[in-house]
């Protein structure tokens, strides 16, 4: 079986990239999507879990990553379904359905990932419900992302494998009861997810100020703090088809440099890299070359 890993960041509209990530005073249509399809093999859809994307618009998506056929976008399921849960309604699920389609029926929908909040617990209902959701969207390479400790247990573990179900390995700061990092795979995708460890912003996306949800994706992984997570990548990547590491520790394109020296690591040599990164980050030229 060959085993494939794509690597990237979470989205790639944000402000703060520009003249960092993305080259300064570029043109008011400067594709940012399409330049990163030059560096990246995988993009995690976030603004899929504020509404669900209109037809047209995943379309487009599927569109302007078409120059790298190794392309596939990862996309977070809306909010309804994971953090508001009793409140989706058919309609909710139709929209999400219909905003895949372009994706899926394009080869470019890799995985479809249910992010739970710490909140959501391992009792009898909430398993319940989580099963009625994988039933519901059955028809994706479903991924499931939990972060309370309470489901760090073998009969869940055996459980998403027998539905063909993916587990997320998730680096987050520790609180009381957090899920701890692990290398688990329990389908044919395989999942990593890095968040940082800002602990003093973490609770921030509770806050009402857009910089201070930014704020706690404000970190920069060391080169030894990825060490861990290298390996823990290669053993998910031995056990899957297909393997998406996210970098999502996107304040000021962090994310991009540490998703950068991921794959450098995995491919063991200097990868591609957007060119201004290097004025902001000048340890990224161990991992990669200025390329555009």
């Amino acid at each position: 079986m060959e085993h494939v890993v794509r690597v990237g960041p979470a989205g790639w509209s944000y402000v703060d990239w520009k003249g960092i990530v993305y080259p300064k005073g570029s043109p008011s249509k400067f594709d940012e999507l399409a330049y990163l399809a030059n560096f990246f093999d995988t993009i995690e859809i976030n603004s899929s879990f504020y509404r669900p994307p209109s037809p047209r618009a995943s379309q487009s998506w599927a569109r302007r990553v078409a120059h790298n056929p190794e392309f596939k976008f990862t996309a977070k399921l809306y909010q309804r379904f994971t953090h508001e849960r009793g409140d989706a309604t058919s309609e909710d699920e139709r929209a999400v359905k219909d905003g895949m389609a372009p994706l899926s029926d394009s080869g470019k929908l890799g995985s479809l990932l249910m992010q739970f909040p710490w909140s959501f617990k391992n009792t009898d209902a909430e398993r319940h419900y989580l099963a009625s959701l994988m039933d519901r969207f059955s028809a994706y390479p479903l991924v499931v992302e939990v972060r309370h400790a309470s489901w760090n247990t073998e009969s869940v573990y055996e459980w998403l494998t027998e539905t063909g179900v993916g587990f997320c390995n998730i680096d987050q700061p520790l609180f009381s009861k957090s899920i701890k990092p692990s290398a688990l795979t329990t389908s044919a995708v395989g999942y990593v997810r890095l968040h940082g460890r800002n602990y003093e912003s973490w609770f921030a996306a509770s806050s009402d100020k857009p910089e201070s949800r930014a704020e706690r994706y404000n970190y920069l992984y060391s080169r030894e703090e990825l060490e861990p997570w290298i390996e823990k990548i290669r053993k998910v990547t031995s056990q899957a088809r297909e393997t998406y590491v996210i970098t999502n520790n996107h304040f000021q394109g962090k994310g991009i440099v540490n998703a950068l020296e991921i794959k450098s690591e995995l491919l063991g040599r200097k990868v591609s890299a957007p060119t201004p990164l290097f004025d902001r980050y000048p340890r990224i030229k161990d991992s990669a070359s200025p390329g555009g």
